[in-house]
Formats: structure tokens, sequence, C-alpha cells
């Protein structure tokens, strides 16, 4: 479902879907790294507010976001999506360029790094 890549409306749902993601697998990857549990996003939260939280809180205790800190990391975001050319960005191109589907390119990409 949604690899499709002719298909302009499948195009998109896998777009959504992998920015979805993005946040919550970097989140499980560094708990994983640091030795604590996941926590799981939730649905009412910002972008940035689920990440921050999934990074920084633990499953016993409720975590408070700092408005300041959700503001600098959407900026964050914003400043990294519009980075250029670099190594990962280049092989998602390369992939996707053979008419890989978008997951497959991804992954590529996070290879790359």
């Amino acid at each position: 479902d949604s690899i499709d890549i002719t298909d302009p409306q499948q195009r998109m749902i896998a777009s959504v879907r992998l920015i979805s993601k993005v946040p919550t697998l970097a989140a499980m990857a560094y708990k994983y790294s640091i030795g604590q549990a996941f926590v799981y996003p939730r649905n009412d939260l910002s972008y940035a507010e689920n990440f921050l939280r999934m990074c920084f809180s633990v499953p016993c205790e409720e975590y408070k976001i700092n408005p300041v800190l959700a503001r600098a990391m959407d900026r964050i975001f914003i400043l990294h999506a519009d980075h250029e050319q670099n190594a990962s960005t280049s092989t998602v191109r390369l992939a996707g360029s053979s008419g890989a589907n978008p997951f497959a390119c991804i992954a590529a990409g996070v290879a790359c790094l």
C-alpha cells in the first residue's frame, strides 16, 4: 500500500507517513542508545512536542514540555529540512531516480549516514 510511485496520491500518502515517523524512529534510537524504555507518541501534541517528549520523558512520570524548547525544535526541524545536498540527500535522490519506492529510498539515505 502506498508504494506505487506512478500514482500521485500514493506518493503523497507515502511522504506523509515517512515524515510523520521520523521523530518516532529518532527518539526510539536515542532511548535505545541510553538504555531507557521507549515512550510512544501522543496524538494531541505537535511534531516537535512529541519528539521532545519521546526523547526526554520516562514512562513513570509525566513530562512537562517547555514551549520555548518546542518552538526552537520546530525551527531546527525547518532549518534541517532546508539543508541542501548532503550525502544522505544525494543517496535518496539517486535511489528515487531509479524508480525505487519512497520507503526504500529513505532506507538508502539512512544507511548512507
